[in-house]
């Protein structure tokens, strides 16, 4: 109602001061009528100065810039983007502060979860261990296949292999190449000075000798120099038992060369035979054998 009431007297001050009649259109007001009004017109024009300035919207407060986000140290108003340049280094910017999150690894389709965050179990590619009764028959095939086709005889066979597993799986040691058994030996307590016939079916559990009745290689593995290697570390076993003093084996005259180089003493022939066949028997003292290293030529 007000500006309505303001714009009336507005057109009326906008006419200006009383003209002198020209004879066309109506007539102007009196100037007595003027005068009186003007004062009138003075407050509808300040009435209007006020109300345009409380139409005028009220200026927003002032915004706080943006900022990046991450540590206090870090942030920082971001630049204006006026132009492509700005806008690729502030890009960069912003990478460089909140580096995106690595994503996991994708996992190929067809393999189950559960199975593919399993540990993978390997067996190890070499390893060295005392046997067991289960490792009784690759044992056996491997000593058959050595010494029956050059001897026509086995030093133990399948029954005493098991005999002495059963009471001294310590005195035995594997060479394994990834789970299979590709060389080893197998020994007994004696307690006696010298070799007998009993010695070769007897395991003396008071016995301070350890005898050495049989060091086989599997036919694939021969001529790489595991022979020696286990042989050495089968005496070093040995001597790391304060129980067991000497080693004794039985061998034949081609064969003495190779265990001398280990440290066996030649005793003279040996009491046992088997048919045709006789042997010389070897001692071999253990008492600084876990000190000595292994020569050059084993």
């Amino acid at each position: 109602m007000v500006i309505g009431l303001l714009t009336l007297h507005l057109s009326v001050a906008s006419q200006g001061p009383p003209k002198k009649d020209s004879g066309e259109g109506p007539a102007p007001l009196p100037s007595s009528l003027w005068d009186q009004r003007r004062p009138l017109l003075q407050l509808t024009s300040t009435l209007q100065d006020i109300l345009s300035h409380s139409c005028v919207p009220e200026s927003s407060p002032q915004q706080t810039p943006h900022v990046l986000g991450g540590p206090p140290w870090l942030r920082r108003p971001l630049p204006k983007l006026g132009h492509l340049r700005e806008a690729a280094v502030a890009r960069m910017s912003m990478q460089s502060t909140n580096p995106p999150k690595p994503k996991a690894p994708h996992q190929p389709p067809g393999i189950p979860k559960s199975l593919s965050c399993q540990r993978r179990h390997t067996l190890p590619a070499s390893e060295f261990r005392c046997l067991t009764l289960e490792d009784a028959v690759s044992a056996f095939e491997i000593e058959r296949e050595a010494f029956i086709s050059v001897l026509g005889i086995c030093p133990l066979y399948l029954d005493e292999i098991r005999y002495f597993l059963t009471l001294c799986p310590e005195l035995s040691l594997g060479w394994f190449e990834e789970g299979c058994l590709v060389a080893f030996i197998i020994g007994s307590l004696w307690d006696k000075e010298r070799l007998t016939q009993e010695s070769l079916m007897l395991h003396r559990p008071g016995g301070h000798i350890a005898h050495l009745h049989v060091l086989a290689v599997h036919h694939a593995f021969r001529q790489q120099g595991r022979g020696p290697i286990l042989l050495w570390r089968y005496l070093h076993h040995l001597g790391s038992r304060l129980a067991v003093h000497r080693a004794v084996l039985m061998c034949e005259d081609v064969l003495v060369p190779f265990y001398e180089r280990f440290g066996f003493h030649t005793m003279g022939p040996c009491a046992i035979s088997m048919g045709s066949l006789t042997f010389t028997e070897l001692h071999c003292s253990l008492r600084n054998y876990p000190f000595l290293r292994r020569s050059s030529g084993c």
